[in-house]
């Protein structure tokens, strides 16, 4: 099948700035663009297909006509299409916030949980995230850190360079904080339970928090975060392949490529890739798609091969 080029949708948070369109090229109508969703079939930001025969629909309206197979065996035994990716700009802090679970979730928010994966393209010197609690504290504790305003003085904040990569479970209270550009792969979900927002306004009100629910589902013993090596990466033919975070969800990978490389779609999974840097070209049999830095496409399950060159 044709690669499927993707048309992010665009979220003008108060917290973003403006390198998705200066640094991607990403055509934006907002002054300030927080994040670009690449892959999303959720209906709270919908990717409408560049090209070929589904040119002009949305890729959920594609998916539901050809059925869960479309997307691979491994999918069919999920309810929604399981995952999510962005590209996200934080000039300033994101609220301190935590995701449930996938039980949680579907019991009081009718759609899935939220573990996510960062990976941190580009930062300010010092910039930092929020990443879990620095000791273990109980319910209460956590309620009176929040009512005190103290809630700060409990958590995890950690320096981050790119190349780094964070596995944040759901549960995590975590938050990214300014000056950090990065690449996001989560569960299909926009379930946040904002904790803290630094008192900030939005059109003269403060932004909603979720404390009780917060309390319901964040987990409240210290984390380590410290962080883990990356794998090795691998290099073959000129092209370098890292593994960055894999879990039941989402297998996450950085593939950086010489002059061309040769990509297996299988029948078990679709594959999605975005541009980060540099500009190619994927070829399918006689199809040429040039994708250029800030671009997404949909690959799934075929019987041709796809190839890539830089």
């Amino acid at each position: 099948m044709i690669p499927l080029k993707l048309k992010p949708a665009l979220k003008d948070y108060i917290w973003g700035g403006n390198r998705l369109p200066r640094v991607f090229g990403i055509d934006s109508p907002y002054d300030r663009t927080a994040e670009a969703w690449m892959l999303s079939c959720h209906p709270d930001g919908e990717n409408i297909i560049e090209n070929g025969a589904y040119a002009g629909r949305t890729l959920s309206d594609v998916l539901a006509h050809e059925g869960k197979a479309f997307c691979g065996t491994r999918c069919e035994s999920f309810d929604f299409f399981p995952v999510l990716i962005k590209l996200i700009d934080a000039k300033e802090d994101l609220s301190v916030q935590v995701h449930p679970s996938d039980a949680y979730a579907l019991e009081h928010e009718h759609q899935y949980g939220k573990t996510e994966a960062w990976y941190i393209l580009d930062c300010e010197e010092d910039a930092e995230i929020i990443y879990g609690f620095s000791r273990d504290l109980t319910k209460e504790a956590f309620r009176a850190a929040i009512e005190q305003n103290t809630l700060l003085d409990c958590v995890n904040r950690v320096k981050v360079q790119p190349g780094d990569l964070y596995f944040i479970p759901s549960g995590t209270l975590h938050a990214i904080c300014k000056g950090i550009l990065l690449a996001e792969v989560q569960q299909n979900s926009n379930v946040t339970y904002r904790v803290y927002d630094y008192g900030r306004l939005q059109n003269g009100k403060p932004r909603a928090l979720h404390i009780e629910k917060a309390i319901d589902v964040t987990n409240l013993q210290a984390v380590d975060c410290s962080g883990k090596p990356l794998a090795a990466p691998m290099t073959e033919q000129g092209n370098t392949e890292t593994l960055l975070a894999s879990c039941d969800l989402f297998t996450m990978r950085r593939l950086d490529v010489g002059e061309q490389k040769t990509l297996h779609v299988g029948f078990d999974s679709f594959v999605s890739l975005v541009a980060i840097d540099g500009n190619g070209v994927l070829c399918h049999g006689d199809t040429v798609l040039t994708l250029y830095k800030g671009e997404s496409v949909f690959l799934r399950r075929s019987r041709v091969t796809e190839s890539w060159k830089s």
